[in-house]
């Protein structure tokens, strides 16, 4: 896939995760096309992958329509990432982080301290908080060194409102303990203490999938185009 048509991958991709599109929404090519400021093909090319990953369904003379995921579904997805996150922590800690783990982890920790040191999440720290929230997941799930682990949890978090991207921007509260929980599961990991940081992960995940199902609704809404 060259890399145009990748970037409008990851695009869509995203898109679809935070529930951009409403569930059964048909995506045609042109409106899309237009939106993103590129041709047809790279489009096509781009449906046809979320298809195959299953974020789409492709129906005769419709083309394609976002898949619909009832709660249930989506929970049982983050419980998914609970187990599978949780053992990567524990593996990661009997493995031991290398020097670059540890400095990536760290920088999440410090770079997430200063954001929300400030009291209150502006929308411009919205994207950047996102991204420590990405990294530091992403960084613990290479550390384990089991692609088996990182791979299935990756398909875990391939459900809109499952993924790591999805946070309550209005409760600084629950943003806050999630971050204060990052900060105790990486120092679990560091002391390798692989059942404490096993724990700590799998509760991390439970719980972010409770504050989505009590939340479902006014997050839906929030991030509908």
């Amino acid at each position: 896939m060259d890399t145009l048509s990748q970037h409008v991958t990851d695009t869509l991709r995203d898109w679809v995760l935070h529930g951009k599109f409403s569930p059964g929404a048909r995506l045609e090519e042109i409106p899309l096309a237009e939106k993103l400021g590129v041709s047809r093909t790279p489009v096509r090319a781009a449906l046809a992958t979320l298809g195959n990953e299953g974020l789409l369904e492709h129906l005769p003379k419709r083309g394609y329509t976002v898949r619909a995921y009832d709660i249930g579904e989506i929970v049982a997805a983050y419980e998914v990432r609970a187990a599978l996150e949780g053992l990567a922590c524990r593996q990661a800690a009997q493995r031991g982080l290398s020097n670059d783990a540890v400095a990536v982890l760290k920088n999440c920790l410090d770079e997430g301290d200063r954001i929300l040191a400030k009291g209150e999440l502006l929308p411009e720290d919205h994207l950047p908080y996102q991204q420590v929230n990405i990294t530091l997941h992403n960084g613990i799930l290479e550390a384990a060194g089991n692609p088996w682990v990182r791979r299935f949890a990756t398909q875990a978090q391939a459900i809109p409102y499952a993924s790591d991207r999805i946070i309550l921007w209005e409760d600084h509260g629950i943003i806050l303990r999630s971050h204060d929980d990052h900060h105790r599961i990486v120092s679990a990991i560091i002391a390798r203490d692989g059942a404490r940081a096993e724990d700590l992960m799998r509760e991390h995940v439970y719980y972010a999938g409770i504050i989505l199902k009590n939340n479902y609704e006014r997050l839906a809404q929030a991030y509908r185009v």
